[in-house]
């Protein structure tokens, strides 16, 4: 896939954050976009703004899953939504709140990778599942995230081995952002959090992580693994502000 001019890319969670930042860039690319995510008044916006086509649905049913890739048969799918994590230490956690990391973004994700090989998608189609840092260094203050994003991880490498088992042609891959994303909700949070167990402010934690990474970059590294060739055959790929895209597991 080296143009993604008129491909028909699905992408989960892309009315704001890093996943708005990937439909930018997807939207830039003249690809066919289409967004799924659960508030109807955000999604509205993207597509005056954008001209996405949307459709408001809960992404942790398989039947949302299911009905969408059945309708669209897309030759991209970016699984991004994502659940805000509890930011607590471990003695403070509820099980509600550890857990919801896995009941939203590893559901979701199950649910759309059964989907896209049970379809199956068309062949040489790629998927995208949106890991974390914390799936690498681990995450002290966000409840289950960490152990959550490192299924989803794991997840996109059982995939391949079931399309390969098959002969689907489908290609899974896992993004890994390896620093927090201040210009999100999510990664605004999380960076106060740790900058006041640090005794510092949330812009010096970030500071920290080295050139801030926006989330339309992140949708341009997106664009990059999807049309250069070196990004074809990876199985997870590390971003970062300062440093790109890196190879994390072949």
């Amino acid at each position: 896939m080296h143009t993604l001019e008129n491909q028909r890319a699905v992408v989960t969670g892309g009315s704001r954050g890093l996943g708005l930042g990937i439909v930018e860039a997807l939207v830039a690319c003249k690809a066919e976009v289409v967004v799924v995510a659960r508030d109807a008044g955000r999604l509205a916006e993207v597509k005056r703004r954008l001209g996405a086509t949307v459709v408001a649905g809960d992404v942790t049913e398989r039947a949302t899953a299911r009905a969408v890739l059945r309708e669209l048969r897309p030759a991209v799918l970016i699984l991004n939504a994502g659940a805000a994590p509890v930011m607590a230490p471990l003695h403070e956690q509820t099980w509600e709140g550890f857990s919801a990391i896995w009941n939203n973004d590893v559901k979701a994700g199950l649910h759309w990778i059964q989907e896209a090989l049970r379809l199956p998608l068309p062949r040489n189609s790629r998927v995208l599942v949106s890991s974390s840092g914390a799936a690498v260094a681990g995450s002290p203050l966000s409840g289950g995230l960490a152990g959550a994003k490192r299924m989803l991880w794991l997840m996109a490498k059982y995939a391949n081995g079931v399309a390969a088992e098959l002969d689907l042609g489908i290609r899974f891959q896992a993004l890994v952002p390896l620093q927090i994303i201040g210009e999100t909700e999510h990664g605004r949070t999380a960076a106060s959090a740790y900058a006041r167990k640090k005794g510092v402010t949330a812009e010096a934690f970030l500071a920290g992580f080295g050139q801030p990474m926006a989330p339309r970059q992140v949708g341009d590294h997106v664009a990059t693994i999807l049309t250069d060739p070196r990004y074809e055959s990876g199985t997870a790929f590390g971003l970062k502000g300062g440093t790109g895209i890196q190879e994390l597991e072949g």
